[in-house]
């Protein structure tokens, strides 16, 4: 795994003589995206009315995927390549560990998210391309390796997943509660998919 991985970072990387139209780019997607992507969350916050409390969930479920990304580079300590002198990094970043990528997991989870919840798809269409285009951006600034971001897809799919089940209990749960009470509150929730 280790060759490919290798192999595929020496692909996509910038390497030492960077075309410099396609570093600009890379360097905007890699420090910016991230934050293109919050907009585009609390944009939905303030125009979905409907969809809120679900996306409140899905900004806190950011935040925790972000701590657990980070706590599991601390615990694996996996150099960056620009540490290890495979690629200049283009970008300012700290030599903190780099498997998972924090953006990838996160851009990746909220993405997901969106795309889980029919109002959302189109939203999240847009927000998967920038997370995309984000983990390219860092690999060829050589602050990541193809499998730093590989394993924050695979994180922040996990956290979306844990998301959408834990709405569909609550849903499954309130349903019955409705049902039971003889009041429908389930058909009123904002919980609700809309």
């Amino acid at each position: 795994m280790n060759a490919l991985n290798l192999a595929l970072f020496h692909w996509i990387n910038a390497g030492n003589q960077p075309t410099q139209g396609v570093l600009v780019v890379a360097r905007g997607f890699a420090l910016w995206a991230a934050w293109l992507s919050a907009g585009i969350l609390a944009l939905a916050l303030w125009r979905r009315r409907g969809e809120r409390a679900y996306l409140f969930a899905v900004a806190a479920t950011a935040g925790v995927t972000s701590l657990v990304s980070h706590g599991i580079a601390m615990l694996l300590n996996v150099p960056r390549p620009f540490v290890q002198g495979l690629s200049p990094a283009y970008i300012t970043h700290a030599a903190s560990g780099s498997l998972p990528s924090t953006h990838a997991a996160v851009m990746s989870m909220v993405a997901l998210a969106f795309l889980l919840r029919p109002g959302l798809r189109a939203l999240g269409v847009v927000l998967l391309a920038l997370a995309a285009a984000t983990g390219w951006a860092r690999i060829y600034v050589g602050v990541h390796f193809p499998i730093d971001i590989a394993a924050g897809f695979v994180l922040g799919s996990a956290m979306a997943c844990a998301l959408a089940l834990a709405f569909r209990i609550f849903h499954f749960f309130a349903l019955r509660a409705g049902r039971a009470s003889g009041h429908g509150p389930a058909d009123r929730s904002l919980w609700r998919p809309s």
